[in-house]
């Protein structure tokens, strides 16, 4: 976690190591400057990356910059930490309009 403007967060492996360690997996990233959740916060800078297991469907890691990226970080932390799958996470409700609620979009 580094504590910047915008606030920078990563759990996990980097799709470099994820590679070097032979994993198949699938890359979601995105720029997230146009998402309402940023808006709100009037970032002009946000995004996400979030690697995802292809057979398991296991979190290997997730790197987030933009607002409250400190706090949404943790939802990632546990899924990597507890197992849980990307297919569990998306089916988790979350109070909109936060930034925790984008989660299911970064899957």
């Amino acid at each position: 976690m580094a504590f910047t403007v915008p606030a920078l967060a990563t759990v996990g492996l980097t799709e470099a190591v994820a590679r070097a360690q032979g994993l198949r997996f699938q890359t979601h990233y995105q720029d997230t400057s146009q998402w309402f959740s940023a808006r709100l916060a009037g970032a002009t800078v946000s995004g996400h990356k979030v690697l995802v297991e292809e057979e398991s469907q296991r979190i290997l890691g997730a790197h987030l910059l933009g607002p409250h990226a400190e706090e949404v970080i943790n939802l990632f932390a546990l899924a990597v930490r507890f197992g849980i799958r990307a297919d569990e996470l998306k089916q988790m409700l979350f109070a909109y309009p936060t930034r925790a609620s984008d989660v299911v979009h970064m899957l």
